[in-house]
């Protein structure tokens, strides 16, 4: 039996058991005609069930939700109406849609116009029976093509880990009885029962709550966790205001709920980011731009070649066929069939260096693309903080102030006096020591293993008690009453007595200071309580504004025998604080020309605290609110953004729209994320970044770069090494496009002069091989320059043959052509072509190449400064290419292979000076350029 029967056997017996259950009382069989009524009215209410936007369902009231959803809030839904209601909405689940199979993904990468041009010579080269050539090209072209599938394949996962932060079980009630069920199970109307450590399962109405709090961050990128309420809101502001409505993938902090499931799937607000992801395609790079740009200027050089020999030969009266079959066969000759290898051999070694320094590249090409990254975008929390509220400040009701050390809930850090810097532990000062004792008290929060179980506010306050070592202070209390903290009264007390002692009760109260100052008559002078006058509390007043527009969160502490006669101890700042190291990197990239922009859905005292925290913009800081991004229009809001360097209160959407306003504007644009509500952001931007520990599974695999220690530093580290790949391709591009040209025009002038031809085919094989081969392949892999590292983001626009580099291919062709027809000529005797000739004019060719190479290891700087063992796996192929051309000079069996004969010691002294000469013209020229024309720094195309 299929599973579709099986469902439907199990559907019609569930649906029997629901008739029968409400048969008049009296009857006896049910009737046919009416039981099939009711079947079919029942299966049509519950086909008409439909999911409830979280906008809406927040104005609903309980019984109108009930109706809405067809639903007992006391059993919960029947297995029938389960199974009713996931044939129209489905699996709470993504469904990634696959169109296409794996090989077509793998016959897509041969669209690259390159490697077309590698297999149109591939096909050439069968044609003219040069089989080995053929062999060569086509390995080239299938290790290149798949390497880059492989690599591709990996990072289009990033859809189905959706999946993974799906929460895979919760506690639903259905027929009276509480279950425990997969979350996938769920449908609209299922009610659910959450708890502290819960994920919620899907979008949920709350129905009952009891001090729940539930972590948003990862959608939001508020590190408090929000109060969340049952009662029915009248207005429906945005996602963030919606208190009664808890959505898929949020943490519970605190505290326990029931909701009803409105939304499951695609249909959450899960869902939305889901399918923002799917319609988003990952853009070209700026190397895959360059490279087809190179491919068709190639092929135009190629097809020009082509067209100038069969003209020449035509003109000379040569036959068509012959003159074309020449012409295709250079134009192959000059394709150089080791560029895409070496393209991916620096991008390889390139993802394996940033490995080391715990960075992991997904896409071989993002790593050049960081060269040209020249705005960064980061989300706020987790990333450019550490995501753990952390006390900074303190100031006691006397007036003694404290900063304090330290970040996270780990107890690392000191208490300070201001402004003695003096290390206050425990009552060694009186007064602070009270105001930390009161709020570890008034605390409901458990650190275990640097992790904060219950409010992270409340988790601060205990590892500031830890530094203090006060944390144990609350054990010599008996808590007798909690008054609970809730968004009305905006303060928390406790009610306590000391343990063995028969003294009076004590409260301790903590919460915004404009309600705690209520309930004091007294303040806390060095121990000793004083009246409050009003005098101290407007001091205290303006010393909580002063403390509150710099970014902290205020915390109001007091302690006293009655709620209405309490005595004011002083106030507590708490904020996210900023990563180590991030301000320094900050720093840094500002100076090499790339702009840092802070993306939060904080607001916006919070976020301009942290950003002048950073040294963002090195100080002159603009913001701009999500509701004012929605206002703009799409030619405004890309030259706006431009000048923005925080956008606060944004969600996801606006995320998108920053992005794609810079992309517009002609940035190349990087974003770092860690939370659900970065996901869409990492896909679209050009290179996203996702952090290695707080990011959750989606953003790592919606990102193409993972910073495994969530170091932000660390993107320096890649931009380094983005800027120094690109300088090696083109150090390689020049050597084989010079090496390539000149040995095409020896041929071609030989062609269309007459002439005998100065080297034969294996001679031609051999000079292919070290154009191809190692000493080719080593110049992609120079060490990075450190003055590379300084320049500003290269523009995208600028392509890999450049003018100059176009002028400098074109000067070392000529010098090698010269030289080696000067040789020809001069061993040229008057009877013909002799092996001294053809060894000599080989010989000559090969030590200009070598020379070649050894210049073409930078594009500015002489080879003294680079220095000569700083590439060691250069020197090792320059000697292996000389001690070859040595041994199919003077051993016997090469010669015969080869064609050649004995030099002396004087020719090869002479080859040796001849050749040199495109060596030193070109360090020459490097001289000139420095001496004349100091390097100017590439502008990047944004600023």
């Amino acid at each position: 039996m299929g599973q579709g029967s099986i469902t439907k056997f199990f559907q019609k017996k569930s649906l029997l058991r629901f008739v029968q259950k409400y048969q008049p009382l009296g009857s006896g069989e049910p009737e046919e005609e009416p039981q099939q009524e009711c079947e079919l009215k029942i299966i049509q209410q519950e086909q008409e069930v439909a999911v409830l936007p979280p906008k809406d369902a927040c104005k609903c009231h309980k019984e109108d939700l009930a109706r809405a959803l067809n639903v007992d809030l006391q059993t919960g839904l029947s297995e029938f109406s389960v199974l009713q209601r996931r044939s129209k909405h489905g699996w709470n689940e993504f469904s990634v849609e696959n169109t296409e199979p794996i090989w077509k993904k793998y016959l897509d990468q041969f669209k690259n116009p390159l490697i077309l041009l590698l297999l149109a010579s591939a096909l050439v080269s069968v044609i003219t029976k040069e089989y080995e050539d053929a062999a060569s090209i086509t390995m080239a072209v299938l290790i290149v093509v798949t390497v880059a599938f492989i690599q591709e394949y990996r990072s289009e996962k990033s859809l189905e880990e959706l999946n993974k932060l799906v929460p895979p079980e919760c506690n639903c009630l259905r027929e009276g009885k509480l279950q425990h069920l997969l979350a996938r199970e769920l449908v609209p109307g299922d009610i659910i029962y959450l708890s502290v450590g819960d994920r919620v399962p899907a979008d949920l109405r709350l129905i009952e709550v009891t001090d729940l709090l539930v972590d948003e961050s990862s959608f939001t990128g508020e590190a408090e966790p929000c109060n969340k309420t049952e009662g029915v809101l009248l207005e429906a502001g945005d996602i963030t205001t919606l208190s009664n409505v808890v959505f898929m993938g949020t943490l519970v902090r605190y505290g326990k709920g029931k909701g009803v499931v409105i939304g499951t799937g695609e249909n959450s607000q899960f869902g939305e980011v889901f399918k923002m992801m799917q319609a988003e395609e990952t853009p070209k790079t700026p190397l895959q731009k360059s490279m087809d740009r190179l491919g068709k200027q190639l092929t135009l050089f190629s097809f020009g070649i082509i067209g100038l020999i069969m003209l020449i030969g035509w003109l000379q009266g040569k036959h068509l066929l012959s003159m074309f079959t020449i012409g295709v066969s250079l134009a192959v000759a000059a394709i150089p069939e080791g560029l895409p290898i070496v393209v991916t051999v620096t991008l390889v070694l390139g993802v394996l260096r940033m490995a080391k320094k715990k960075v992991i590249v997904k896409k071989l090409p993002i790593v050049e693309t960081l060269g040209c990254c020249n705005v960064i975008c980061s989300d706020k929390t987790g990333t450019l903080t550490a995501n753990e509220m952390t006390v900074t400040r303190l100031v006691t009701s006397d007036g003694c102030q404290a900063e304090v050390s330290g970040v996270g809930y780990n107890g690392d850090g000191n208490v300070y006096l201001l402004p003695s810097k003096e290390i206050l532990k425990e009552f060694s000062n009186i007064s602070i020591g009270k105001l930390v004792e009161a709020g570890c008290v008034v605390n409901n929060a458990v650190i275990r293993k640097n992790t904060v179980i219950g409010q992270p506010t409340e988790g601060a306050l205990i590892a500031l008690a830890m530094k203090m070592e006060l944390a144990d202070i609350k054990d010599i209390y008996v808590r007798k009453k909690e008054i609970p903290f809730s968004s009305e009264q905006k303060w928390m007390a406790v009610k306590c007595t000391l343990k063995n002692q028969d003294q009076e009760d004590i409260y301790f109260m903590k919460g915004a200071f404009e309600e705690v100052i209520q309930h004091c008559t007294l303040y806390n002078s060095g121990g000793i309580s004083l009246s409050l006058t009003p005098q101290q509390k407007a001091l205290y007043q303006q010393e909580e504004k002063r403390m509150g527009s710099s970014g902290l969160r205020v915390l109001a502490l007091a302690s006293g025998p009655e709620l209405g006669k309490l005595t004011f101890l002083g106030l507590v700042g708490i904020i996210d604080p900023p990563r180590a190291g991030v301000r320094e990197a900050v720093q840094i990239l500002f100076e090499s020309g790339v702009s840092v922009k802070m993306i939060t859905g904080d607001a916006l005292e919070t976020a301009v605290a942290i950003g002048q925290n950073i040294g963002l913009c090195n100080g002159k800081l603009k913001a701009m609110s999500g509701e004012e991004l929605d206002q703009l229009a799409e030619a405004e809001l890309s030259s706006t953004v431009q000048n923005v360097s925080i956008f606060f209160r944004t969600s996801p959407k606006h995320k998108l729209k920053i992005i794609k306003a810079l992309q517009r504007a002609g940035a190349v644009v990087s974003m770092t994320g860690d939370g659900v509500n970065d996901a869409v952001a990492l896909k679209s931007a050009d290179i996203g970044i996702a952090m290695g520990r707080a990011g959750t599974d989606v953003s790592k695999e919606a990102a193409n770069m993972i910073l495994v220690d969530d170091d932000f530093s660390k993107v320096m580290n890649a931009i380094e090494e983005g800027k120094g790949i690109f300088y090696n391709i083109k150090n390689f591009v020049r050597f084989q496009l010079s090496t390539s040209i000149s040995a095409l025009s020896l041929i071609t002038l030989s062609t269309v002069l007459n002439l005998p031809n100065p080297l034969n085919a294996m001679q031609i094989l051999w000079i292919n091989i070290i154009m191809d081969g190692p000493p080719a392949q080593s110049l992609g892999v120079e060490p990075v320059d450190r003055d590379t590292i300084k320049q500003p983001p290269r523009c995208i626009t600028d392509t890999i043959l450049s003018k100059s580099l176009i002028l400098k291919i074109f000067m070392s062709a000529i010098i090698i052509i010269s030289g080696t027809l000067f040789v020809f000529w001069k061993e040229n005797p008057k009877g013909g072509i002799t092996p001294r000739t053809t060894t000599m004019t080989f010989t000559c060719f090969v030590f200009f190449d070598l020379f070649n190479a050894l210049t073409c290891r930078s594009q500015t700087k002489l080879i003294f400064e680079i220095g000569f063992f700083r590439n060691r796996m250069f020197l090792y192929s320059v000697l292996g290419s000389f001690l070859g051309q040595l041994a199919v000079i003077y051993i016997p069996p090469l010669q015969k292979i080869f064609q050649t004969e004995n030099l002396g010691v004087v020719d090869l002294l002479f080859l040796t000076g001849l050749a040199s000469s495109v060596f030193v013209v070109s360090e020459l020229i490097k001289l000139c350029e420095k001496r004349c024309c100091p390097p100017k720094h590439t502008r990047g195309c944004h600023n």
